[in-house]
């Protein structure tokens, strides 16, 4: 009776501790992010496992408060929204130096996922980055050239996505994109659980 109780033991240790392992090994959720704006508040989740350099740089200006008080500049209805580069008087913003481009990490452009801006150069993103409202499956990564690479995707929107569909249906100016009226990006801060 003993060594069946003894076995029995021993088998529970070493489920329990087969199972640590896996937790151990398996990532937890990444940070996580509230964007107070003039329409409303979203808080997005970083993965930072898949997209570490976007991540650090994402939150490197996050932690500088860079983003408060920076615009929505750029509203495409049936596409996305893009902010971070400019203040409510259309001055754009000094950055820190461009990253590399991790739009190969397997994370794809859906509706609710954030990603990196930058211009036709790969390796060009700085401080901008776009909320998709739709699934764009043409800015995912297709190969290494210039027109191929796409735009590198680094987290998503786990709430308040009708925040960013309500910014999406501001009126713009047909020439550039530009909301009309201001969408401030008032306050963007780490959340952090009491």
């Amino acid at each position: 009776m003993r060594k069946l109780i003894a076995l029995v033991i021993a088998a529970s240790l070493m489920v329990i501790l087969s199972f640590s392992m896996a937790l151990a090994e398996k990532p937890g959720p990444g940070p996580v992010v509230v964007m107070e704006t003039s329409e409303g508040t979203m808080m997005i989740m970083l993965d930072e496992k898949k997209a570490p350099k976007s991540v650090e740089n994402f939150l490197r200006y996050v932690d500088e408060g860079f983003y408060n008080g920076t615009v929505f500049h750029r509203v495409i209805s049936g596409f996305m929204i893009q902010g971070g580069g400019f203040d409510e008087n259309m001055r754009r913003k000094d950055t820190h130096e461009a990253i590399t481009n991790e739009a190969n990490n397997g994370l794809e452009n859906l509706r609710g996922t954030i990603a990196m801006a930058r211009t036709p150069q790969v390796d060009s993103a700085t401080s901008q980055f776009f909320i998709n409202t739709v699934d764009n499956s043409f800015l995912n990564y297709r190969d290494s050239s210039d027109r191929g690479f796409g735009y590198a995707v680094f987290g998503r929107v786990i709430r308040g996505m009708d925040v960013a569909d309500r910014i999406e249906g501001v009126k713009t100016n047909a020439r550039n994109n530009m909301p009309l009226k201001n969408v401030v990006i008032e306050k963007v801060f780490r959340y952090k659980d009491k």
